[in-house]
């Protein structure tokens, strides 16, 4: 059965949880990790249990294809400066923004669903643009994760990122172990959908939708979420005649000048292991992990560095290793995005 909560009851325990928030907030503050490692440097802390959160813009790319450049990022940085603002609110911290999609970290489960919530409301709260109106759609999992650099690893954070891409317009999918770790009055405000059988795990996951509208707009935005349905993306890559082809099957190769890397980069300028290249959900996205840095340039656009960062791959493109791709006789590896 599915109960569900008064609105005015629920934003009075989104009042509640603001005003605890300050006291969790301190938990996530940049670079409190209360350990250093030998370098004076922020060491792991694989005890810390929180919830992760994505939230990512629904239809950017067509907001670019009808609106324009300029019209369509400014729309889309409205909708991530809220969201920002949410998590700020609920005594969270924004770990990177990608793109149109945030990953953030929250204190506890309940922090997790009601920041989401106001996510959804407040955005809906934004004015239409060219009889626009813009969305977002959320997934989180609460969870032990490992501190580092300002940046969150683990198990949790795949998990938040799989209920993420299950997750519809004006949606939030979560996990069952996350509704049971939420006070029983945000529990009545969830529903149970699917067990979901996911890779490395023994065990189906049970997946859950949180109901944050009433009345008519209710039936409308809670279809059931179709779990076997996957974009077919995938992201060729070719170096000196060679070719690779990744998607959900082969979702991960390391570059670099060392013999054990997937794509082998012969340039003295290049890291042994100097990035590397990651499928999450129905993106690519390239990781920097090297002294001199990572060159991307995109089609027909200026070239990107890259310094310990990351960036979603899209369209055509070439990838520099050291220095520029463009550097007459260098190395460099061609990149294309398929749907």
């Amino acid at each position: 059965m599915l109960h569900r909560l008064g609105m005015g009851y629920l934003y009075r325990i989104n009042e509640h949880m603001l005003s605890m928030a300050n006291i969790d907030t301190h938990h996530l503050a940049a670079g409190d990790s209360g350990q250093t490692g030998p370098d004076g440097s922020a060491s792991a802390r694989p005890t810390a249990t929180l919830a992760v959160l994505f939230a990512d813009v629904v239809g950017s790319t067509r907001l670019y294809d009808s609106l324009g450049d300029t019209i369509a990022k400014q729309m889309i940085d409205e909708c991530l400066a809220v969201l920002r603002a949410v998590v700020q609110q609920y005594g969270g911290r924004v770990i990177k923004t990608i793109g149109d999609e945030i990953m953030c970290v929250l204190p506890s489960a309940d922090s997790g669903c009601l920041a989401a919530t106001d996510m959804h409301h407040k955005v809906m709260a934004l004015p239409m643009v060219s009889k626009v109106k813009r969305s977002v759609r959320i997934g989180f999992h609460f969870g032990p994760v490992i501190e580092e650099n300002n940046d969150v690893f683990g198990d949790t954070v795949n998990m938040a990122a799989r209920m993420a891409g299950l997750a519809k317009g004006m949606q939030i999918i979560t996990t069952g172990a996350t509704v049971a770790c939420m006070s029983p009055m945000l529990q009545l405000s969830t529903r149970s959908i699917a067990a979901l059988s996911v890779k490395g795990k023994g065990d189906d996951v049970n997946v859950s939708e949180v109901i944050w509208q009433g009345g008519e707009e209710l039936t409308m935005s809670t279809a059931s979420i179709n779990v076997t349905a996957t974009k077919a993306v995938t992201l060729e890559l070719v170096h000196q005649g060679r070719a690779w082809t990744l998607g959900h099957a082969y979702a991960s190769v390391v570059l670099g000048r060392d013999a054990q890397c997937d794509v082998v980069i012969a340039d003295r300028s290049a890291s042994r292991q100097h990035a590397r290249i990651e499928c999450r959900r129905d993106k690519f996205f390239l990781v920097d992990q090297s002294t001199n840095g990572t060159f991307v340039a995109f089609a027909n656009e200026a070239e990107v560095e890259l310094r310990r960062e990351e960036i979603m791959l899209r369209g055509t493109g070439r990838i520099g290793f050291g220095h520029t791709a463009d550097l007459a006789g260098a190395e460099f590896v061609a990149f294309s995005v398929h749907e």
